[in-house]
């Protein structure tokens, strides 16, 4: 080997580097030991400079290396970082603040730009001490430890294509606190659940059988070789059709969509896991902010199971404790439905709900805020807000109203059901109209039937229908896209429930 070309081989090899979720503008975790890794040379003596204290760390013999910063509290001015080996890194303009994870799939991947106000929103977008990273869609079977992607200060020009309820809520928590926050936006439109997870510990999860049951069939018949060709067939096809309409004037017909590869997909269990969350795992964080569940809804019963499975993967692997993992639930979609009936949207709601059972979780409920006609409600800012209430409240110390009401127990009154209620702040109220609406009534033939209701307390309302004389079950907004208006006196929606434990429509998928 050439004298120059040596030289360069053993100038690359012994370079120090870093992952790309470690760089200039980014957020440290204020009052953690912040994990900071990287490779090396095997056996090379790495060095990490910060703010005149000096952590000293061995790479192994893989060249891995890793080591925790001590700890550092919130600061709005700048500091620089200095890795050195046998190469040096400076890291520039980091802050220490408050970092949150936010995940899920397209409405939290929706940007600044398509939501309300994006005009307003971006031209005061001015917030430096805001910094925003963004994990590429990489969907694989193979764990990954790092990404293309570099973190950036909040003006303007950056925010336009982030996550709008991550960029909303963070900008809360910064409005709030007054401390800088750190973004992490990893979301992918339509993922499931299941593709958050990782593989071996899905298995061993009774209620997702039926699926990676589905995934074994659909990974062992899948040929590439054989979508390429036939999709080729039908280009050729549409390109013969094409020729034809040019001497008849009729429209041209749609070309045919390019073929999605499943195996690489948002669907495929682990697959974002090992593609654009393991990347980041271990990074300093604060939390996780989290709106998914559109893509489950077929299987919202075995979600009880899955949702809960994912929250406690990402804190094992973390190494974080239980650290705030908060949600929005299913907003309201479809068209109404004027008989009460069953609702795969509502089992899914539900899911969430028992998802509460789980340490520092919570729920914000968003049944008003969707639209019918788009699974992508516009209206970000208040689903960031009720997000950051449960953070303001719970991790900062705030005083504020936070947890929507929530069913806790009912009791009969003859004809009629009294429902008793929890977490309802100032007390129950009600929007548009004084009378509360979205619950029915059922006997024991299990047939529901819209139910009037009236406000008896700040706990409690009354709930009956002339068609069910012994009514033995109640439900609230139970639909996909409920008419309901109970809320407390601070605004927040009464969380969708049911009495019954009648069968689910989703049992078994």
């Amino acid at each position: 080997m050439p004298l120059a070309l040596l030289f360069i081989t053993n100038l690359v090899s012994a370079n120090v580097r870093l992952p790309s979720i470690f760089g200039d503008n980014m957020v440290l975790q204020q009052g953690l030991e912040c994990p900071i890794w990287g490779w090396a040379d095997p056996g090379e003596k790495v060095t990490i400079t910060i703010k005149g204290m000096k952590h000293n760390v061995v790479a192994d013999k893989s060249g891995k290396w890793r080591l925790k910063l001590q700890k550092l509290k919130t600061s709005n001015d700048p500091i620089a970082i200095n890795i050195r080996g046998k190469n040096s890194i400076e890291l520039k303009d980091v802050l220490v603040g408050e970092v949150w994870v936010c995940s899920g799939q397209s409405n939290m991947g929706f940007p600044v730009a398509a939501a309300n106000d994006p005009d307003l929103e971006q031209l005061s977008a001015n917030y430096p001490n805001i910094r925003l990273i963004t994990v590429p869609r990489v969907g694989t079977q193979e764990p990954q430890d790092d990404f293309d992607g570099q973190w950036e200060a909040c003006n303007p020009d950056t925010v336009g294509q982030f996550s709008a309820v991550g960029y909303f809520f963070g900008r809360q928590i910064h409005q709030t606190l007054n401390v800088p926050v750190g973004l992490i936006d990893n979301a992918w439109g339509g993922s499931a659940c299941e593709a958050w997870i990782q593989r071996n510990r899905l298995e061993k999860l009774p209620a997702a059988k039926p699926y990676m049951a589905q995934w074994a069939e659909t990974e062992a018949k899948f040929d590439e070789a054989e979508m390429k060709a036939d999709y080729e067939n039908k280009l050729a096809l549409w390109q013969k059709r094409v020729e034809k309409t040019k001497s008849s004037n009729k429209p041209a017909p749609k070309k045919p969509r390019p073929p999605r590869n499943p195996l690489i997909g948002q669907h495929r269990p682990a697959n974002l896991y090992n593609g654009v969350l393991k990347p980041i795992i271990g990074y300093g964080i604060k939390g996780a902010v989290w709106y998914q569940g559109e893509s489950n809804s077929a299987r919202a019963k075995a979600y009880r199971d899955v949702f809960p499975l994912m929250i406690q993967n990402w804190r094992d692997d973390w190494d974080q404790g239980d650290f705030p993992f908060y949600w929005a639930q299913l907003a309201d979609f479809r068209e109404e439905n004027a008989t009460p009936g069953d609702s795969t949207w509502a089992e899914l709601r539900e899911a969430q709900t028992f998802t509460l059972k789980l340490p520092n979780t919570g729920q914000a409920v968003i049944t008003d805020l969707g639209e019918a006609h788009d699974i992508h409600p516009k209206d970000k800012q208040n689903v960031a807000k009720r997000l950051a209430r449960w953070a303001l409240a719970k991790d900062y110390g705030i005083n504020i109203v936070h947890r929507s009401p929530q069913y806790k127990a009912m009791q009969r009154n003859g004809s009629k059901v009294i429902v008793h209620f929890e977490h309802v702040g100032g007390g129950l109220d009600t929007f548009d109209v004084r009378t509360p609406i979205g619950f029915t009534v059922a006997g024991r033939d299990k047939v529901f039937h819209h139910a009037s209701a009236k406000l008896t307390g700040k706990e409690t309302i009354e709930v009956w229908s002339e068609k069910v004389v012994n009514p033995v079950a109640v439900r609230y907004a139970w639909a996909d896209n409920p008419v309901c208006n109970v809320q407390n006196r601070e605004g927040l929606p009464l969380t969708p429930f049911r009495t019954d434990e009648f069968p689910m429509i989703t049992e078994g998928q």
